[in-house]
């Protein structure tokens, strides 16, 4: 693996906050996630709760912080299921990094979270995205109307989902054209 995923902590806020940084032109229209000291320990506040984790997708050889991946809204008892959140930071948007990770972050969801089901609500035109889950093998199920409130919008989104009995974690190794070239 060229990557290896990390807790979000404290000492990693000011490299943290510079990727954001270098990364707004990537991210506008699509997430809107901490950019400055106050958020960013908001954020790790937020990640305290029992519903919620978050990981730090890391370069392997230079540790450097390569994107992000959050699971939202972790729910127990007859759901046992998760929303996903992530995103790559710049300059490492389209080099496969984040799609191996967030392929760690699922492998850990349904392995040690026993979760059954985790969603990616995605933007219908972030086809980046979309191709990215698509090649892990999530499956749309969806669109939900004005879902989410984005750069001051409300933006449909559509719901791309997996089971825990679809999971493969080889596709890991299998690096689609597309999906290596599409991340974000």
């Amino acid at each position: 693996m060229r990557v290896y995923i990390e807790r979000p902590t404290a000492k990693r806020e000011e490299e943290f906050l510079r990727a954001i940084r270098r990364s707004r032109a990537l991210h506008r229209n699509w997430v809107q996630p901490p950019d400055h000291p106050a958020a960013y320990q908001h954020y790790l506040k937020v990640l305290r709760r029992d519903n919620q984790e978050g990981f730090f997708v890391c370069e392997a050889e230079s540790g450097s912080l390569a994107g992000v991946v959050d699971i939202d809204d972790i729910v127990r008892g007859a759901l046992q299921s998760a929303s996903l959140g992530y995103y790559a930071l710049a300059p490492y948007a389209g080099q496969g990094l984040l799609r191996e990770g967030l392929g760690l972050v699922i492998h850990h969801c349904f392995r040690d979270l026993k979760l059954h089901r985790l969603e990616a609500n995605i933007q219908p035109q972030n086809r980046r995205s979309i191709a990215l889950v698509g090649s892990l093998g999530f499956r749309l199920e969806g669109v939900s109307p004005r879902f989410m409130k984005i750069g001051g919008r409300w933006r449909d989104h559509q719901r791309w989902a997996i089971l825990a009995d679809e999971w493969r974690p080889g596709r890991l190794d299998a690096r689609p054209a597309l999906a290596s070239r599409s991340l974000g």
